[in-house]
């Protein structure tokens, strides 16, 4: 089938980046967010005005448009998989969503795939804990199984009795080992209607209080450990036959050994640079890969790239309009301000990326100007 209106569950940034690709590709795009002042209203050809997971909303959404989409993953997958068996068209499909959106079962998944993890277990009790963490070491990590985000619902926790109160309070949790990993990498993929996948350059996350702070591209690897995280994007892609874009995080570890920390069944802020610093962006490429069309180059048109979040560190209703155009005067730079109307601490307003001439060349000063000016202290 043509397909030329796409439905986007999710209003916020990640869906508003993918304007540019839709004009590019002439497709529209109508999107379904709960405020009419979310990021993507302002891009949107249509938009229903509802929760993400509100599936009558859903259905109301696959009436306008030829293909529905995904820019967050906390829908009703039950509710949709009812939509979906009456012929609505997801792409990624449900199937592909389903092993993801618990972190305990993602595990699980790529555990079952031989694919590396750290080690993990589900909470079920104070006492399942203590005698499955008796031979471990703090610190440890303890997760969300649902709706954890941007640092949301992950606690690194030093000791035992901090474990008991938060495990206390709720055993939707997962409790995996701390990784002493020396980076953190991500991968962005994307695999087409056909099986056809393309992948972007690997590149280093860096992180604040569990939120990514920093992306550089592409990161500082070897060509064996960039082959090794191609193979582990493949294989993902493959077992769960995606169509469109998902992102990869992984740490890599003192002796070189690669771990997968969590997936993202979407477009995701470690591949932000593609928009500047890439021939094609992932957004365009996802767009691509839901309409059905020919997947696209991933190559840097630059020898590297940084970027850096804006993120929130006061409560304000500011727009930042003086900071924006101080960026902005730095060579190479380029701004993207998401419209939001209200800032908080650690919430993500815009991001900045700089193209640089050498491969890392002068990081930490290039990051350092960009952070000068953004941060007050």
């Amino acid at each position: 089938m043509s397909i030329k209106r796409i439905g986007i569950i999710g209003g916020g940034q990640l869906a508003w980046m993918m304007a540019d690709g839709a004009k590019k590709l002439g497709l529209e795009l109508i999107v379904q967010t709960p405020k009419k002042d979310d990021p993507a209203v302002s891009i949107a050809e249509d938009v229903v005005l509802a929760a993400v997971n509100n599936v009558e909303a859903t259905e109301i959404l696959a009436t306008r448009c030829d293909v529905i989409t995904f820019e967050n993953e906390f829908v009703d997958l039950d509710g949709l998989s009812l939509l979906e068996k009456q012929g609505i068209c997801f792409r990624p499909k449900l199937a592909a969503l389903s092993p993801l959106l618990d972190k305990y079962h993602q595990r699980c998944y790529l555990q079952d795939l031989g694919l590396p993890v750290p080690q993990f277990f589900a909470v079920e009790s104070l006492t399942n804990i203590e005698s499955q963490i008796k031979n471990w070491q703090f610190p440890i990590v303890l997760k969300a199984r649902r709706l954890g985000y941007d640092g949301q619902g992950t606690f690194i926790i030093n000791d035992l009795t901090t474990l008991s109160t938060i495990v206390s309070q709720s055993n939707t949790h997962l409790i995996e080992e701390f990784v002493p990993f020396t980076k953190e990498l991500a991968i962005i993929a994307t695999r087409s209607v056909n099986g056809e996948i393309v992948t972007y350059p690997v590149v280093e996350t860096q992180q604040q209080q569990q939120v990514c702070r920093r992306v550089i591209a592409p990161a500082d690897i070897t060509p064996n450990q960039a082959a090794e995280i191609f193979a582990i994007a493949h294989k993902i892609l493959n077992s769960l036959e995606v169509i469109g874009t998902f992102g990869i995080e992984l740490f890599i570890t003192a002796d070189g050994k690669i771990l997968i920390n969590e997936i993202a069944p979407r477009t995701h802020n470690s591949g932000h640079f593609s928009i500047d610093a890439c021939v094609t962006s992932q957004f365009e490429q996802h767009l691509r890969a839901v309409a059905g069309l020919p997947l696209a180059d991933t190559s840097l048109t630059v020898p590297s790239a940084v970027m850096v979040n804006l993120l929130g560190y006061e409560n304000s209703q500011s727009d930042y309009q003086t900071k924006r155009q101080q960026l902005s005067a730095i060579p190479h730079t380029y701004v993207h301000w998401y419209g939001k109307t209200e800032s908080r601490p650690g919430r993500k307003l815009g991001h900045v990326t700089i193209l640089l001439e050498q491969p890392h060349s002068d990081l930490e000063s290039v990051i350092q100007a960009i952070e000068s000016i953004w941060y007050p202290d």
